[in-house]
């Protein structure tokens, strides 16, 4: 087994076939052996030690799904530094926003140097003047020259990389991961896949590299087996899902993960004739993880894409988090998807007890290799099966820590557990999630979980895939905790905008929707634009920050980018228009 990351790299530049593969829009694709990836990443490490970036130093990287980020990522590695992916701009209309949050993770992160591609470079400056690193903000292009050389050294204990926590309740933490942590964990994964006889194991991932399911669980995954990856832009997915099905059909990729709300995309934005020749039948291994999992989505993309050769085997559910690199259960490979309903009351009073009209909840499996899991009251100690209560975890791939925060560390941890913040119980030796301890809704005196509010509404006409929110407040005067649910309405289909939806039919169908599955009335519900609710940096709905907007009347949709453009070709239009007035009046004519 590699003990790096560099030395990883330099083990798969012996491969002769395996790489990376880069598609674009128009499903073009660039493709990079791994001599190539290892010898551009070379020559960028030497140029950072150049640039008087020191072992040990962080070094944030703001890049797009692009070569230039593996570049940059591999580079930071060779040249001992810390690579710190930060998410770039996505839309224009929360500059504000996003430079005051990218300030604060440099500042957190403590990055001496952020590397960016040149079109997000020119809008960094506020933020790369607040937190004002020592060495500023260039593209790789600006890095100094130098004549190469040999890699630095690097140990198993020394830091890998830094990444963010998804914050979906608090603001994130940085998560310090040692080269060993992720060395076991792209090995425990590694493990895990089909090791069928004839088969080369291959992927296709659209997840954001600044995340860890994109970054460690799909390119660090693929360099150290080594394999071949597919990599698509998140945003060429979410404009046009099919691309995703259709480069898991043409490259027979066996492997690819997502979150749920991407199967749930796809089953309702994916047309028949953009599936002409898809055959998904190699298309072994659908990892779905990172938010909860409904098992109405993961049946509805079974049987909408059963037809194209979806095996329903394929779905598997699995659960982690960044404090443990990625991953820390996974579900039978070789089995469909295990769903359980169970009694409501009980549930609410810590108890699993099965009940056919109970809320369905979908098994996320068992540990990976080396993993543990511990149920535990508030108190820390232990809880038979069947109890509900938090979920504690060990593995080789536990974080450091959290970056410079020894106290948000030591609270993390627990005997040498790392606490999760996430609520469950196992049930026949499977784990079962019921929610985030924080974000419980608490309701005359029983807790419920917001996923199955949010669940609830789904599949709800007019209402956006996996775009709700659920929260309980109290208001001033009343006598108990409101129930509130926020939805963004679907976008319109069609080019003329068919299929518009009333948001009092949008209502009133939610409302009816949620009393059915969760026995529960809505208070307060709220339709608001597409992109509206706030997300993380790695696209989690977070419920707490959408409360606190709302209650202070800031719960207003961005404004698209292509909004932005036409106010200023608008703009541009009314100036030159005037100018040419100016020019008539001045030569004596006129100007219509």
């Amino acid at each position: 087994m590699k003990q790096t990351l560099p030395e990883a790299l330099l083990a798969a530049a012996r491969s002769p076939t395996a790489g990376l593969r880069f598609l674009d829009r128009h499903e073009q694709a660039t493709w990079l052996p791994y001599r190539e990836v290892a010898a551009r990443a070379l020559a960028v490490g030497a140029r950072l030690v150049a640039a008087g970036v020191a072992p040990g130093e962080r070094v944030a990287l703001v890049f797009s799904t692009s070569p230039e980020f593996i570049d940059a990522f591999f580079g930071c590695q060779f040249a001992g530094a810390v690579p710190v992916p930060l998410y770039p701009p996505v839309r224009l209309g929360r500059l504000e926003e996003y430079h005051a949050q990218t300030a604060r993770l440099l500042a957190v992160s403590g990055a001496v140097l952020v590397l960016a591609e040149s079109r997000v470079r020119r809008i960094l400056g506020q933020a790369v003047a607040a937190a004002a690193p020592r060495l500023g903000c260039l593209t790789l292009g600006e890095l100094p020259a130098s004549e190469g050389g040999e890699p630095l050294a690097v140990v198993a204990s020394d830091l890998a990389l830094v990444q963010f926590s998804s914050g979906t309740t608090v603001d994130p933490k940085p998560v310090a991961l040692s080269q060993r942590a992720v060395m076991a964990q792209v090995a425990a994964l590694d493990s895990f896949w089909p090791q069928s006889s004839g088969i080369e194991q291959s992927g296709v991932t659209w997840l954001p590299l600044y995340h860890d399911m994109g970054l460690i669980g799909c390119v660090c995954a693929a360099v150290t087996h080594p394999g071949t990856l597919t990599l698509i832009g998140p945003e060429l997915f979410v404009a046009r899902p099919a691309l995703w099905l259709r480069a898991l059909s043409k490259y027979r990729a066996t492997i690819s993960v997502a979150p749920n709300f991407a199967y749930g995309l796809c089953t309702a934005k994916v047309r028949d004739e953009e599936l002409a020749g898809v055959d998904l039948s190699a298309w072994r291994v659908a990892l779905n993880g990172a938010e909860a999992v409904a098992p109405s989505v993961l049946r509805a993309f079974c049987e909408r894409f059963g037809s194209w050769g979806f095996r329903r085997e394929a779905l598997t559910p699995v659960y982690g988090l960044s404090e443990a690199a990625l991953a820390v259960t996974f579900s039978r490979l070789s089995e469909p998807f295990t769903a359980r309903s169970f009694e409501r009351s009980r549930l609410g009073e810590g108890i699993a007890r099965e009940e056919a009209a109970g809320r369905e909840l979908v098994s996320v499996g068992r540990p990976l290799p080396g993993f543990a899991l511990r149920i535990a009251n508030a108190q820390g100690n232990p809880l038979p099966e069947g109890r509900v209560g938090d979920v504690l975890v060990q593995g080789p791939s536990l974080m450091d820590g959290y970056l410079g925060q020894p106290e948000a560390t030591a609270a993390a941890f627990h005997d040498g557990w790392l606490d999760t913040g996430d609520r469950g119980f196992v049930f026949e030796g499977e784990l079962f999630l019921t929610g985030r301890r924080k974000d419980v809704l608490i309701l005359r005196g029983r807790n419920h979980a917001p996923e199955e509010v949010e669940h609830a509404v789904q599949d709800v006409a007019g209402v956006r895939a996996g775009c709700a929110v659920a929260v309980s407040y109290l208001p001033e005067g009343a006598s108990g905790e409101h129930l509130v649910l926020f939805v963004e309405r679907a976008r319109p289909i069609g080019p003329a905008g068919e299929a518009r939806f009333d948001e009092a039919g949008i209502t009133e169908a939610c409302e009816r929707a949620v009393l059915r599955a969760a026995n529960l009335v809505v208070d307060e519900l709220h339709v608001v634009a597409p992109g509206t609710l706030p997300r993380t940096s790695s696209g989690k709905l977070r419920r707490g920050e959408t409360l606190r907007r709302h209650l202070a009347g800031e719960l207003l949709p961005p404004v698209p980018v292509t909004a932005m453009r036409l106010a200023g070709a608008m703009l541009r239009s009314r100036l030159a228009l005037r100018r040419a007035r100016r020019t008539a009046r001045k030569s004596g004519g006129s100007h219509e």
